[in-house]
């Protein structure tokens, strides 16, 4: 009883450190684009959230939490620098920056307009540093207390809207390909890259728990996973359902931030202007927290303890706390390309360490990893207009993979070319 209470209380908390500002606003947006095929959009949007996080969260769970050992194996240099990328970008540079602002424009502008940024901004970092300051008290403040009202109120929203729907949905989709726009907000939630970093927290609170085996932590993060992942499921499913009902009433230049208050204001009224407050609040109060709490641990260790964990906390919310004064828009404008680069990476490595006990080339880690990072550089070189032709004539183009055959060949090849050394990392058998 008391085990399947732990995994509860860490796949609530788990759940809630996901659940943050992009898990809010780009599954209503998603519905609108998508109108009667809302269903398909959804589909790519879960593969490449909810389905590559649950498969991060394994990954780093038989590497004992630590990100360095997931990506280890492609090569010391690169995985440091990968590392770094991720835990930036999940750290003061994109995500946790976009908590606050999305906060501020979806929770307390509509509430009290004109109320200065700035210092909403000190205000919130100011209590991601209070939660976060002692780590592993992170996870049972986040799924004992947090959680549950996040979840209500949630469920108030969404049923409200497939009680009372807001409008007929459009038969004709805005955008040509849904799957495909789909698995790009799915990237864009960084969820993925955030997986294989709140395991870190994850796996600390167990241990703390007095699970010290290897196979229950990595059983009890998977089960937590699970947990997580269908709270998510239902979520994201009835947010995009949301956004397909106002298909018909507003364009894909609608903003996204607004798009959700809009739909909650003509759902509950001035009360769901308070109840989305609380929603936006703490879904991304818990999801700083947790980001803040795994930057800080990954440097810590990466440092070999040079640079303290309070230390570096207190610098991310420093910084993430000017950043998020750009705004949501700028940050996620600007967050495209960068993940876009390095999600291929990420992926290809954490698909490869569920398997890698039985791959014992290191090569085929080190020429997959970087044959993604050059098909990524390249994609992202032709969206900014420099014309690569055949880069999106490559399988699965269409749907955002054009990575996928050029990495196995890749790997194909590294398994022919003997390594210089074997891999120095021991990861847990999986269960």
């Amino acid at each position: 009883m008391q085990k399947m209470k732990d995994i509860m209380v860490v796949g609530f908390a788990l759940f809630a450190m996901f659940f943050g500002a992009g898990n809010l606003i780009f599954p209503p947006f998603l519905g609108l684009v998508s109108g009667d095929s809302w269903i398909t959009g959804f589909t790519g949007f879960i593969l490449a959230d909810v389905g590559l996080a649950l498969l991060a969260i394994l990954a780093s769970a038989k590497c004992n939490g630590e990100v360095s050992k997931v990506l280890g194996r492609s090569g010391k240099y690169l995985s440091i620098v990968l590392g770094c990328s991720i835990m930036i970008c999940l750290g003061p540079l994109l995500a946790i920056p976009r908590t606050a602002a999305t906060t501020y424009e979806m929770g307390i502008m509509p509430l009290v307009d004109g109320f200065n940024p700035i210092i909403f901004s000190i205000i919130f970092f100011v209590l991601t540093l209070v939660l976060t300051i002692k780590p592993s008290k992170v996870i049972d403040i986040i799924g004992s207390f947090l959680t549950p009202t996040l979840l209500i109120a949630l469920a108030v929203l969404i049923i409200a809207g497939i009680l009372n729907p807001l409008g007929d949905i459009s038969h004709t989709p805005m955008i040509d390909n849904v799957f495909a726009e789909g698995i790009n907000q799915g990237y864009q939630t960084m969820d993925t890259l955030g997986a294989a970093a709140l395991s870190t927290v994850v796996i600390a609170t167990i241990v703390n728990k007095g699970y010290k085996d290897e196979k229950l932590k990595v059983k009890l993060t998977l089960q937590a996973g699970i947990v997580a992942s269908i709270g998510l499921c239902l979520v994201y499913g009835g947010l995009t359902y949301l956004g397909a009902t106002v298909s018909n009433k507003y364009g894909i230049d609608v903003v996204q931030t607004s798009l959700i208050v809009n739909i909650t204001s003509m759902l509950l009224g001035q009360p769901g202007k308070i109840i989305l407050a609380i929603i936006v609040g703490l879904a991304c109060l818990t999801t700083s927290v947790g980001l803040t709490s795994a930057t800080g641990q990954y440097f810590t260790k990466l440092t070999n303890g040079k640079l303290k964990y309070e230390t570096i906390v207190i610098i991310v919310c420093i910084f993430s706390a000017i950043v998020s004064n750009f705004g949501v828009s700028t940050i996620i404008k600007f967050s495209a390309p960068i993940l876009s680069l390095i999600y291929p990476a990420t992926v290809t490595l954490i698909i490869l360490t569920l398997f890698g006990e039985k791959i014992k080339n290191d090569n085929v880690f080190k020429f997959s990893t970087y044959m993604a990072l050059i098909v990524s550089m390249l994609t992202v070189a032709n969206d900014f207009n420099i014309n690569i032709p055949f880069i999106l004539n490559l399988p699965f183009a269409q749907y955002g993979f054009n990575w996928i055959v050029p990495v196995v060949i890749a790997g194909i090849i590294g398994s022919f070319i003997k390594p210089k050394k074997s891999n120095k990392y021991k990861m847990s058998k999986a269960v």
